[in-house]
């Protein structure tokens, strides 16, 4: 890596040094809230992530209560037709339609539980996933800052004492 020379000009001037630390001060500041915002801002997605996890399971409870209750209405209906048209309840045909709905039934309700789960557990990647970021966001951003506090550093030590090396304006 090549040194950058500092005209003597600049080394010499009275506002050199305080702009100079000034300057990373102000670098490294930012570039450690703007980690910090980042990670706030994957927190907080984690969060909704997580919300909406929480509505989808009522959404899917509510389904699954309002499928629960078209069974029971379609069942009360089909007993109903079946009684009309003089079938016995107790019919051997009759309880083996009605146990082939009731299997269905609970065959719909295993599937939505299912796919709930499923989603359930993409969502909880999701959030653990969003809420890595913001970490992995805000590490780097304060080890960005060190490395402008440390060339910060390297500078004012070129500033403050400039080299005699030929080169310089």
């Amino acid at each position: 890596m090549v040194t950058p020379v500092i005209p003597a000009a600049i080394a010499a001037s009275p506002l050199t040094m305080p702009l100079l630390i000034a300057s990373v001060g102000i670098s490294a500041v930012g570039q450690i809230l703007g980690g910090i915002g980042e990670k706030k801002s994957a927190d907080l997605n984690a969060f909704n992530i997580e919300t909406d996890k929480k509505l989808n399971k009522a959404q899917a409870l509510q389904e699954s209560e309002a499928r629960r209750a078209e069974y029971d209405v379609a069942t009360a209906s089909n007993i109903a037709a079946f009684a009309a048209m003089g079938r016995d309840i107790d019919d051997r045909s009759v309880q083996a339609f009605l146990k082939n709905q009731k299997e269905v039934f609970g065959e719909d309700l295993g599937r939505a539980e299912m796919q709930t789960s499923i989603q359930s557990r993409k969502s909880d990647i999701a959030a653990s996933t969003e809420r890595r970021r913001g970490r992995n966001t805000l590490l780097a951003s304060t080890i960005s800052a060190a490395g402008t506090i440390g060339q910060g550093a390297m500078n004012y030590g070129r500033v403050k004492a400039p080299s005699s090396k030929s080169g310089n304006y």
